[in-house]
Formats: C-alpha cells, structure tokens, sequence
C-alpha cells in the first residue's frame, strides 16, 4: 500500500512478496476393459467426450482392450470427474458396463 512522505511529498511504497502459485493436481481418467462394451462405443466415446482423433482413440481403444487399462485424457479434478460421470451415464444407457476410475498423474 502506497504511503505519502509527510516531509517531501514522495510516495513510499511497499514491496509485497510474489506468492507462488501452485499448479492444480492432473488426474488421469482411465478407461477399464470388459467382455461386453463394443470397441466401437468405446472409440466413440473416446471421440465425443475425450475429443480424440479417430486414429487416437483406436489406438487407445485397442490398448485398453490388450492390456486391461488406458489412459483416456488427463485433466483436472473437476474436467476428469465430468468426463467420467458422462462416459458412465453414456454406457449405462447403452447397456454397456464400461468402467471408468480416475488417479491423480505422477510427477
């Protein structure tokens, strides 16, 4: 806050120290593999919901499907939460089990 010098009419003013802001934790929205979701549901919510190019989200479809798990995107806390729970409401009215969990990115 600036301060006037009664004696020579300056302005004094004082020095605030710089806070450091601290980056928000990133979460990635893993993507689970089942026996009853369709490849293609899961590419096209890749595509809708995690706006993958169709090249990206087969990829990462098939990974899923090869290894159990996969990483659909990396977001906030709140943007992966809401990505979740719309991919979720999706496969539930498609009758597909898809699950979905979310774990904070190392690093």
């Amino acid at each position: 806050m600036a301060q006037k010098d009664e004696h020579d009419g300056s302005v004094a003013t004082e020095t605030v120290p710089k806070q450091k802001l601290k980056r928000p934790t990133l979460y990635k929205v893993l993507l689970h593999n089942d026996n009853y979701t369709t490849r293609e549901f899961v590419v096209a919510v890749l595509r809708e919901v995690f706006h993958k190019s169709e090249s990206d989200a087969v990829q990462i479809m098939l990974h899923v499907h090869y290894n159990g798990v996969g990483v659909a995107g990396v977001y906030t806390f709140e943007i992966a939460e809401t990505k979740l729970k719309t991919v979720e409401a999706a496969a539930r009215d498609n009758g597909f089990p898809l699950r979905l969990s979310m774990e904070p990115e190392e690093g």
